[in-house]
């Protein structure tokens, strides 16, 4: 029997599904394998006694970093609100350093990332986390090179993820390194998970997060584009309709909200098309049209180089079960 051993790190308020949903995964590898292939899983807790978790379930964890401990295969962080509280305790980043040097992988869920950047171990690697924390991770760790869109990361020994559930998608990855595709595909089956999600994490996001400041000439402009979406914008109308020429449109637009005036334009868009697909059944041809798309053909292609996922696959999977009054025949 080969037997693997993994240790998660334990915190106050760690998030619980960072620990249960690669606990399953890992634990069905052994029932699925009828006992010839297994995970040894050891919760390491960064204080004494028992840890609570951010949604208040307790956990006993099984050793604590002041214990001896056995040299791991793989070490899991976790993530949560409270790892922000353990990024300048020198006892927890020794100890995580420690690990890097003796473990085969070392790996982070969702923000548990900025345990492994305070201890340095994000220097010239590449990492993903979660979509809320990215620009926060690019300001502590400006050496890391950070890639926001991805479900996960795999750099040298180094594994990272994006938010919460891709824990799970990081399970099956390193099931898959151990023991095979069938293997993980079997686990993804019985977790009913996909083996390999579709897209990356921008299509659980919203994309308008980052506007500007009210009562801004920017402000004035997102707010014109977004009230009258339908209509076919392009930098040449927008100028014509505030009075400036293309080019001083385009610098002030950049200037005050840090992004293109074509990708707010194109991310307004997608996040609308994005809303129609969540709650009615309108064709997308109608989509295109309330969305300011030529023809559907174009909504496809942005939608789906943006979110690497297409509008129908998009609307299977994220659709309401009530998508409500405007619901009308189903149509592509």
């Amino acid at each position: 029997m080969r037997k693997i051993s993994v240790a998660v790190m334990l915190f106050p308020r760690f998030q619980l599904l960072d620990l249960s949903g690669p606990a399953d995964a890992f634990g069905e590898v052994k029932v699925l394998s009828q006992g010839e292939c297994e995970y040894e899983m050891l919760t390491i807790g960064t204080t004494r006694g028992p840890i609570k978790s951010s949604s208040g379930i307790t956990i006993n964890p099984d050793r604590t970093i002041f214990d001896p401990c056995p040299q791991f295969d793989t070490v899991l962080v976790p993530g949560g609100l409270g790892v922000f509280d353990v990024l300048e305790d020198s006892t927890v980043l020794d100890w995580l350093a420690q690990q890097s040097r003796s473990c085969r992988r070392l790996g982070a869920v969702c923000n548990g990332g900025f345990a492994l950047g305070a201890a340095g171990l994000l220097k010239d690697k590449t990492v993903s986390t979660h979509w809320m924390d990215v620009a926060r991770m690019a300001s502590m760790f400006p050496s890391a090179r950070i890639e926001p869109d991805r479900i996960y990361i795999k750099d040298g020994g180094l594994y990272t993820t994006a938010g919460v559930t891709a824990g799970i998608d990081l399970s099956l990855l390193l099931i898959e390194e151990d023991f095979g595709k069938k293997m993980a595909l079997d686990v993804a089956k019985y977790l009913i998970v996909y083996l390999r999600r579709a897209g990356g994490q921008s299509q659980f996001s919203p994309l308008l997060e980052m506007q500007a400041d009210v009562d801004t000439e920017v402000a004035a402009i997102q707010a014109f584009i977004l009230g009258k979406l339908h209509l076919g914008h392009t930098v040449e109308s927008l100028a014509q309709h505030f009075h400036m020429s293309a080019r001083n449109l385009s610098r002030v637009f950049s200037k005050g909200s840090g992004a293109t005036l074509i990708s707010f334009l194109n991310d307004a868009r997608i996040d609308a098309a994005r809303r129609y697909l969540e709650t009615t059944d309108l064709p997308i041809k109608d989509i295109a049209s309330r969305c300011g798309f030529d023809n559907s053909e174009s909504l496809r292609r942005l939608f789906s180089r943006r979110l690497d996922i297409g509008p129908l696959d998009y609307r299977q999977r994220f659709r309401s079960a009530d998508p409500g009054k405007q619901a009308v025949a189903k149509g592509a």
